[in-house]
């Protein structure tokens, strides 16, 4: 593992530490590599109207756009589950999309231990910008 790995699922695990999920209890973090080497965070955030709650792939991309990141190469997502990987929900994974197909994907579990994918292997054949081009 390299060390910029280490700092992705380290800051994705404290994340997750910070999630807001009164309702679901099910906190979730996410870290994501700029293609620049910034690591920025996101975690879940409820809300009693349930479908305004974001999730923290969302939240971490967000919070990246306005610091004026849009290249991106790895995201880390984490959740309390100890016994299995667990990726990403479909929003999210389109969202991602948005800023490209070449995402390596760190699915961690809460022990530190991660399983590598990609974005294109978890969203085959996706929707993304190239179709909207004219």
């Amino acid at each position: 593992m390299t060390d910029k790995v280490k700092e992705l699922v380290k800051k994705c695990l404290q994340a997750r530490d910070m999630a807001y999920c009164p309702y679901s209890r099910f906190p979730v973090g996410a870290a994501i590599l700029t293609a620049g080497g910034a690591i920025l965070t996101g975690c879940n955030v409820e809300n009693a109207s349930y479908g305004l709650t974001v999730c923290a792939e969302r939240t971490a991309i967000q919070r990246a756009v306005v610091e004026g990141h849009t290249q991106f190469t790895a995201i880390a997502v984490t959740c309390d589950l100890k016994d299995k990987f667990v990726g990403p929900c479909g929003a999210c994974r389109q969202v991602l999309m948005e800023f490209g197909s070449d995402w390596i994907v760190y699915l961690v579990k809460p022990d530190g231990s991660y399983k590598e994918t990609s974005l294109s292997e978890l969203l085959p054949l996706a929707f993304s910008p190239a179709h909207l081009a004219n």
